[in-house]
């Protein structure tokens, strides 16, 4: 049988999903996918429980979704060994973000194969051996998150839990042609995760869909205590992006690292951005490229010695032998050239900062060219350092980044590209990849913010709307006031309605829109609100009460009853 596509698959009952799943397991016949797979038994006895909770009524936002686990992301009772034999230890308890996957009806097939101790983009480096790809066996499945992603693309699994350091999270997307979201780092606490480079670590999600991807990584964000490099979203944060995105591309010289293949691709995939509505700007990436060095060439390399070092000191017999030099060539890194390190990268962060400040994101190849599974083996160290191009300086410079398919290459190969952001922009990333995709509306990453209800010149393609597009407030759909309220025709520059509560039965349903914004711009919006403005509590018909605006009574008592039109536009057709 072949692997039910997405649509049909959302239809599924979770037992048929698992079943399914198990069918394509041996039509694939892909065994290196996985280390541990758990007993079809078993999984299906979980599925039976997702319905059980179902039937009674729980929300499940992932109810029956079937994951792979990256094996450096803790199971409970399922051994974690990190593409290590000899390292493999069984947890009591799942991480974190593997926890909130299984509380929103989530459920685990298994362990999935990687480079040894997320130590590599090419998901070769592994005793349980090389990770085909998903559409051509004869090349690399990327890595070191290379089982998750295809298990993905196989149709095996819905969603797909890797690690990301160096674009261990992307890369496999791009080779595989899925979605890779890289949030901002400590978005998604990593608790349960074997380190690679602690400071730099990043729990990523692969899926088909933008929306999928979104909605997983949703769940798992959130600060966790027991990670201290977990983080929660700033008051500030942007809910979405501009109407017309600015986006940076590199200059020419900054892609001469691609294959002809890839660079002809990623010229269409930039051409499409422009023709949907994008905004293009080529500028120098060169200072990101340089700091991406620091990741292996320079001292920060012995973070991961501080993971892993002393346990591959002892030689384990499974120890593949590219990682374990990387690893081991660490323990000789000093403390002065660690600390030179940190002060470059700030360095480096500071003129990323600047770089980026005039764009809403930066539109890059994932990576630099697709190789064959023996060219890899022939060349275990230039090609990996090559593939990390345009990934490895994103962590080490605090940015977070969606992968998305682009255009294809002219022999029909799949190829990706990243939208790269600031920390904690994910959402602007999100919106902008959505529009590459030609996917509306964007799916909402963020689980945050307040609503604000705005019935005059803030409404859509009123003068005042860019204040709102400013702060990065995110249309949320068109709502109506109860009948408590009346609206008044202000005499101000720009005209502006006034919406006034009078009472229940003494006014009628008014038309307004709502947006989601964070409370610091809520709190910016307000500080400069003039008079006779103001922000109060409305009440929507549907039930809810949100912040909306309204005008001083000794406003409206003397402006124009403009109630029976029932909102501003229809009013201002009218006149």
């Amino acid at each position: 049988m072949t692997s039910p596509q997405p649509e049909a698959r959302a239809r599924l009952s979770p037992s048929a999903r698992v079943a399914a799943a198990f069918a394509r397991i041996a039509e694939v016949d892909r065994p290196e996918v996985w280390i541990t797979l758990r007993d079809e038994a078993a999984v299906r006895a979980e599925a039976a429980e997702v319905e059980e909770r179902l039937a009674t009524g729980a929300v499940l936002p992932l109810a029956g979704l079937l994951v792979a686990v990256k094996d450096n992301v803790d199971v409970a009772g399922l051994a974690t060994t990190a593409a290590c034999p000899e390292f493999a230890y069984t947890p009591t308890e799942s991480a974190s973000a593997v926890q909130r996957l299984a509380e929103a009806g989530a459920i685990v097939l298994g362990k999935t194969n990687m480079d040894q101790f997320a130590t590599g983009l090419v998901g070769t480096r592994s005793p349980y051996g090389a990770v085909r790809n998903a559409h051509d066996p004869e090349r690399i499945a990327g890595g070191s998150s290379s089982g998750s992603a295809v298990a993905v693309a196989l149709g095996i699994a819905d969603i797909g839990i890797g690690t990301d350091t160096a674009g261990s999270g992307r890369v496999p997307a791009a080779f595989n042609g899925l979605v890779g979201i890289k949030a901002t780092l400590g978005v998604i606490p990593a608790h349960g995760v074997v380190p690679a480079c602690a400071d730099f670590d990043a729990v990523t999600v692969f899926a088909a869909t933008l929306d999928l991807a979104v909605r997983a990584a949703s769940v798992m964000a959130g600060p966790d205590a027991r990670d201290p490099r977990s983080r929660t979203w700033p008051a500030d944060v942007r809910f979405a992006t501009a109407h017309v995105p600015r986006l940076a591309v590199p200059d020419p010289a900054n892609l001469a690292a691609l294959d002809p293949a890839y660079r002809d691709a990623f010229d269409r995939t930039v051409h499409a951005a422009s023709a949907a509505g994008c905004k293009i700007d080529a500028v120098d990436i060169a200072p990101l490229l340089d700091a991406a060095l620091l990741l292996y060439d320079g001292a920060i390399v012995a973070e991961r010695h501080a993971a892993v070092g002393d346990f591959l000191e002892a030689r384990p017999a499974g120890a593949d032998p590219t990682v374990a030099a990387i690893i081991s060539a660490a323990a000789n890194t000093t403390g002065p050239a660690f600390a030179a390190d940190l002060d470059t990268l700030a360095r480096a962060r500071s003129v990323a900062a600047t770089l980026l400040a005039p764009f809403d994101g930066l539109l890059l190849p994932t990576t630099t060219e697709h190789p064959t599974l023996a060219a890899v083996e022939a060349d275990p160290f230039t090609i990996n350092r090559r593939l990390g191009t345009y990934t490895n300086f994103c962590n080490l410079l605090d940015l977070a980044a969606v992968a998305i398919p682009g255009a294809a290459t002219t022999d029909g190969d799949p190829f990706g590209v990243m939208v790269v952001v600031p920390a904690f922009a994910d959402q602007v990333a999100v919106d902008i990849a959505a529009r590459l995709q030609n996917t509306s509306p964007a799916p909402l990453l963020l689980d945050a913010g307040v609503e604000l209800a705005v019935f005059g010149a803030h409404l859509r393609d009123q003068p005042l709307h860019w204040q709102l597009e400013e702060l990065g407030a995110r249309f949320s759909g068109t709502v109506r006031t109860t009948d408590a309220y009346r609206l008044t025709a202000l005499d101000t520059t720009p005209l502006k309605p006034g919406l006034v509560r009078t009472g229940p039965g003494l006014g009628a349903p008014i038309l307004g829109e709502l947006f989601r914004l964070s409370e610091g711009a809520l709190g910016r919006f307000l500080a400069g609100l003039p008079a006779p403005m103001a922000l109060t509590a409305i009440e929507l018909e549907d039930g809810r009460t949100v912040v909306g605006f309204t005008a001083t009574h000794d406003a409206t008592a003397t402006a124009t009853d403009i109630t029976e039109f029932g909102g501003w536009k229809a009013y201002l057709g009218a006149s």
